[in-house]
């Protein structure tokens, strides 16, 4: 089963065959993909690393975590999912409290009708169209 590694800390600039060389003093077996910045393509300082097995994986972080490559240190560590990390509290890319605001919005949202009738209003507005309605259903104009 294939070991997915977090490779952190590394220079925006640097050699990609220098790295695999890196890698490859370990055993082989070792696949590493920098992550570029769309804009001007230099690396984001990580990547991951896809390793064959997980002793192999474990002896990748053993020998490089926090050996020097580029000036930096780097960071190696087992890579967490996505699915994992989808929480309010761990997810470091949001403010506290904004793993809700999924769940705040999905709230009497319609998505799909399986019956269109021409009649009905938009599903979009149909709670803003209630209300208005409401709204003049209370006022009372002096004629």
């Amino acid at each position: 089963m294939s070991v997915r590694l977090y490779v952190g800390n590394l220079p925006t600039a640097f050699d990609a065959k220098e790295l695999e060389a890196l890698f490859a003093s370990v055993g082989e077996g070792v696949r590493f993909k920098a992550v570029n910045d769309r804009d001007t393509g230099a690396c984001r300082g990580f990547g991951f690393a896809n390793v064959d097995n997980q002793t192999l994986a474990d002896a990748v972080i053993e020998q490089l975590n926090g050996k020097d490559f580029g000036g930096n240190a780097l960071r190696i560590e087992v890579s967490e999912r996505r699915d994992a990390r989808s929480g309010g509290t761990g997810d470091r890319r949001s403010p506290a409290g904004a793993g809700n605001a999924v769940a705040r919005k999905a709230i009497n949202k319609v998505v799909h009708a399986d019956s269109v009738d021409s009649e009905a209003p938009d599903p979009r507005w149909a709670g803003e169209l209630s209300k208005l309605k409401a709204l003049l259903a209370n006022q009372t104009a002096a004629v």
